[in-house]
């Protein structure tokens, strides 16, 4: 990350035919594995892999979701899901999510504006709003027990906490 009001991790992606329904748009289930991947995608370009995190023993698993619809994807559509921290703590953490449609060639070009292949990090999310969501998570240990990711991750905690207080400074 460059700048310290990047917030929003960015993981683009393309509606595949298997993910629409008998109406040609995305069936809105779908969209809650499209925010699982921009959770796993942001805590990745930290980096950390959810694989490596279950191997230490280390679960995050989802207590709560909620999505907002307000247009329909539809296949072979480009997306981006938009990810940030928006609330966080020893035990519980908060993602915010937004799928947006985009243009290959704005994309393109957003990357070109900072210098990246990829242009993971961003101040606000960019393109058409599609579904805004949040989901919320505890963190448990091997025994599903209740567990703090400061004492049993604490890079990955100070990590987080660092996004998340860059996302309450920019506000």
């Amino acid at each position: 990350m460059q700048d310290e009001n990047v917030t929003w991790h960015a993981w683009p992606l393309r509606v595949r035919y298997q993910e629409t329904d008998q109406m040609g748009v995305v069936y809105h289930m779908n969209y809650l594995n499209w925010l699982e991947i921009g959770r796993t995608e942001a805590i990745r370009a930290l980096g950390v892999a959810y694989r490596d995190l279950e191997a230490e023993g280390l679960f995050l698993p989802l207590t709560d979701a909620q999505m907002a619809f307000k247009r329909a994807a539809r296949y072979d559509d480009e997306v981006v899901v938009f990810t940030r921290v928006a609330e966080f703590g020893a035990l519980r953490i908060r993602f915010e999510s937004e799928a947006r449609k985009v243009e290959l060639s704005f994309w393109q070009s957003l990357c070109s504006a900072q210098g990246q292949k990829n242009a993971p990090w961003f101040a606000e999310p960019q393109g058409e709003l599609l579904v805004s969501g949040n989901t919320r998570h505890v963190w448990l240990n091997r025994d599903w027990q209740p567990t703090r990711l400061d004492h049993a991750h604490p890079g990955l905690y100070a990590l987080l906490k660092s996004l998340r207080d860059m996302g309450e400074s920019a506000l």
